[in-house]
């Protein structure tokens, strides 16, 4: 099946009701795309959880390697891997206690969307979510 995304509508419904978020391949780094979206959404009030082996702590928050290292119920997976690691996180994804399988602009598989659509999951692909928090104020 085709990627298709929930109505702008929808979206906002969803970022107004979200807390938490976990966002996967968060670069400490202050001028990498991750960064500069995850401060933004953390600075809107969401709480922001890095998922990268790579690094100890971002935007102050300790950082776990896996989604499997979250205690409790996440909102929203915002991921930022290139789009041919999006089935292998879509797929720790489904391990977890998590609403929304987000892959930033840019990203799509068609594999890993069909894969939790499958399962029931809310999904969204190649959509920037600081944008998107921007037109739902």
């Amino acid at each position: 099946m085709a990627i298709e995304n929930p109505s702008r509508d929808e979206i906002g419904l969803m970022l107004k009701k979200a807390k938490r978020i976990a966002v996967v391949g968060l670069s400490g780094n202050p001028e990498r795309t991750s960064y500069m979206v995850s401060k933004a959404m953390q600075d809107a009030g969401y709480e922001i959880i890095p998922v990268n082996p790579t690094v100890d702590e971002v935007l102050g928050v300790k950082a776990v390697s896996s989604l499997k290292e979250i205690e409790g119920h996440v909102d929203i997976v915002n991921v930022f891997r290139r789009s041919e690691h999006l089935l292998k996180v879509a797929k720790e994804f489904a391990e977890i206690d998590a609403d929304i399988f987000w892959a930033q602009q840019g990203l799509a598989n068609e594999e890993a969307y069909n894969f939790l659509k499958e399962k029931g999951y809310t999904v969204i692909m190649d959509r920037c979510i600081k944008v998107e928090h921007a037109l739902t104020k």
